[in-house]
């Protein structure tokens, strides 16, 4: 319901919820946009807990009409369900990841159960299951369209999935373990979060900071500053390996700098995640054993469009071993490089990313320091990731300094249609802060949808390092790749053009979410595009076509290296939600060994992307036997990046047939016809193998 069916009260935290909350009621500001010049942090709970108990209401009432089960009284209305919560927990969810504070933790743990014990109460609820499938047995007699047809089946099997099938007695069981689940899960994220923040590296000696630039150490001593300690800081990032490793020329600061990332939560104190994480994977095993599946893993991946653990296990492990390979070839021009030097150590993670570097620029003269002039963070944007997308949708982008933000360094803009229509507004969040989750992300403030009359708000958000004052924002090509990324994220929420909330944008299976984002990654160095960005930020000049050149002869370097550590952090993903329901709390670093061994990942110079006690994507990002989608949508998206060349590359008819058949459709149709419907095929993966450096492409 809408604003209408608000109603005031008191909710348990003591605090009144009434039209004084700012989610009362939808906000006044374009497209619904967040106010955050009124919200405090004092308003989410009431207004959760409002949320929590109206969308119960609501979804009674539809369980308990007299009237006989149709599309309209039962899907449709359920569709409609909701409202404030949604609009309250769109905007808590953003917050607590990007900007949380003590308070905001303290509503995360009490509304987590509370959120939980909501969708049991839907997902069990007998009558309202009852009507849903009534809908559903009858669906082809209706005279449904197709998107209509669709969403009776998505709500159908996800009830299911849910568990609506189960007798009483197992529903009791399986809401006490779902409840279970979703608290650990908030303990990790909390644990992990403070963790990362304390495992950062300290040092008084800046002498164990040689090799960074100028710009990096004032960036580590304003971190230093910021927390109030002396000396320089260097706050972790989200995945094992740090980027200041690329130079730091201090064997032992290189050390201990990625001891810090490797052990930030594995401490045995307040911050150590590995209990939780033992009994969230037990959890999980017990819980699928009561939905009727042998772990988790194939009760996740039932309607995913890999379908069964047993079909991503032989997709990763046709990868295993051309990467492993390509990664101990990597290490082994290492070594050499290393006992040329007279180094007298053996290749140890902490040196890979410097002296990988060196070989880089010995056998391609090009140097990262070189490069890093000609990516500025604002420029990039502007005329990188805003320039593509015009070039290939007809998008124009104006920034939007009238709509409230909720951190002072956030920026808003408008997105326009070719027409002039106005289409959404996306948030930028690009830099690093000890409050903020890791890694980077998209998701949204507003969903879009026909039915409720709403456009999309969306927000991206990373870690970059945010430079000393005064000091452009000067980033690598890693990082630009990810504005790519997360933008095309964006374009999937920004082009979602259905009719049902449920099925909009990227609510879509995990294995296919990150295709639209990953494909769009092409696009950065796609030559028309990387020359209209990537120029000198002091002189303006373009950058010089031999070092483009140098760029594009690299790209293949260290490719064994990359893929094998995301492939690892994938294994591990599925040897912890593959195990079986009864099987004993696991000594996580034992486990996580055993698995490396197994799946012939224990490769030592190479650790994976993430290791099992700060892998948040599977333990609280809803990534759990799912982190294989990224390799998964790969394969789809340099299948799609081959189909655009051979059909003339960036153009506007390319574009708009992708955004018509793919990008705007969201859960509409089953995906993978969807996808072979576009490209006229089913997908290959001979285009990610080359793209990847895995096979002899000829060149």
């Amino acid at each position: 319901m809408g604003a209408a069916g608000a109603q005031s009260g008191v909710a348990n935290g003591g605090e009144a919820f009434g039209p004084s909350n700012p989610f009362y009621a939808a906000s006044t500001l374009p497209f619904q946009a967040p106010p955050f010049d009124k919200i405090k942090d004092s308003d989410y709970q009431p207004a959760i807990e409002a949320g929590i108990a109206q969308s119960l209401k609501e979804n009674e009432a539809i369980a308990n009409d007299p009237a006989a089960p149709t599309f309209e009284n039962t899907i449709v209305a359920m569709e409609k369900t909701g409202q404030l919560l949604n609009r309250v927990m769109l905007v808590f969810g953003g917050v607590a990841q990007a900007n949380t504070n003590d308070t905001l933790q303290k509503v995360q743990d009490d509304v987590t159960p509370k959120l939980a014990a909501l969708q049991d109460a839907i997902s069990l609820n007998s009558k309202l299951f009852a009507r849903v499938k009534a809908v559903y047995d009858e669906r082809e007699k209706l005279g449904l369209d197709a998107e209509s047809l669709r969403l009776v089946e998505v709500d159908y099997r996800a009830f299911v999935k849910a568990g609506a099938k189960l007798n009483d007695a197992d529903k009791a069981k399986l809401k006490k373990l779902n409840e279970e689940e979703a608290v650990l899960s908030n303990t990790f994220m909390n644990k992990l979060l403070a963790g990362t923040k304390a495992g950062a590296y300290s040092t008084t000696d800046k002498a164990m900071l040689a090799g960074l630039s100028e710009a990096q150490v004032e960036s580590a001593a304003l971190a230093a500053k910021e927390r109030g300690v002396a000396g320089y800081v260097i706050p972790l990032q989200n995945t094992t390996q740090q980027p200041d490793l690329t130079f730091m020329s201090d064997r032992d600061a290189r050390k201990a700098l990625f001891e810090d990332s490797w052990t930030r939560t594995e401490h045995d104190d307040a911050n150590d995640t590995r209990a939780t994480i033992s009994r969230l994977a037990q959890v999980r095993a017990e819980k699928a054993k009561l939905l009727g599946f042998p772990n988790y893993a194939a009760w996740v991946l039932q309607d995913q469009m890999a379908k069964t653990p047993e079909a991503a296990l032989k997709f990763m492990d046709a990868l295993v071993a051309p990467a492993t390979a390509k990664a101990r070839g990597e290490g082994e021009v290492i070594q050499t490089l290393i006992d040329s030097q007279h180094g007298g150590f053996k290749l140890q993670p902490w040196d890979w990313n410097f002296y990988s570097e060196q070989v880089r620029k010995a056998k391609y003269d090009l140097d990262e320091a070189q490069v890093k002039p000609y990516f500025e963070l604002h420029r990039v944007l502007q005329d990188g990731v805003f320039y593509a997308a015009h070039e290939l949708y007809g998008l124009t982008f104006k920034e939007r300094k009238d709509i409230p933000v909720y951190q002072p360094n956030v920026m808003v803009y408008e997105a326009f249609d070719a027409n002039e229509k106005p289409l959404a507004l996306i948030y930028f969040d690009y830099f690093k802060r000890d409050n903020k989750a890791g890694g980077a992300w998209m998701s949204n403030f507003m969903g879009q949808s026909k039915l409720l009359g709403t456009l999309p708000v969306i927000y991206n958000v990373a870690n970059f390092q945010k430079p000393a004052p005064g000091q452009p924002t000067l980033i690598s090509f890693d990082d630009v790749t990810t504005m790519f990324h997360e933008f095309g994220h964006g374009l999937h929420g920004i082009f979602a053009d259905t009719m049902y909330p449920s099925l909009s944008g990227t609510s879509v299976p995990r294995d296919f979410v990150e295709f639209p984002s990953q494909f769009n990654e092409h696009w950065a160095s796609y030559p028309q595009v990387f020359k209209h960005y990537a120029v000198n930020y002091k002189t303006g000049a373009p950058m010089p076509d031999e070092l483009v050149t140098k760029i594009k002869k690299a790209a293949k370097f260290n490719q064994g290296y990359q893929v094998t550590e995301a492939l690892t952090a994938a294994e591990l993903d599925m040897q912890w939600h593959t195990l079986p329901a009864g099987a004993p709390l696991q000594d996580v670093d034992a486990f996580e060994k055993a698995a490396l061994e197994k799946t012939h990942l224990d490769l030592a110079a190479v650790p994976p992307r993430y290791r099992s006690s700060y892998f948040l994507h599977i333990w609280a990002n809803g990534y759990a036997a799912g982190y294989y989608a990224y390799s998964w949508t790969q394969m789809l998206d340099d299948d799609a990046y081959q189909w655009f060349e051979d059909h003339g590359g960036l153009t506007r008819e390319n574009g708009d047939r992708f955004r018509k058949m793919v990008l705007s459709r969201g859960n509409t149709q089953d995906l993978d016809k969807m996808y072979s419907t576009w490209l006229g095929a089913e997908p290959s993966v001979a285009p990610m193998l080359k793209d990847l450096g895995l096979v002899d492409d000829g060149k």
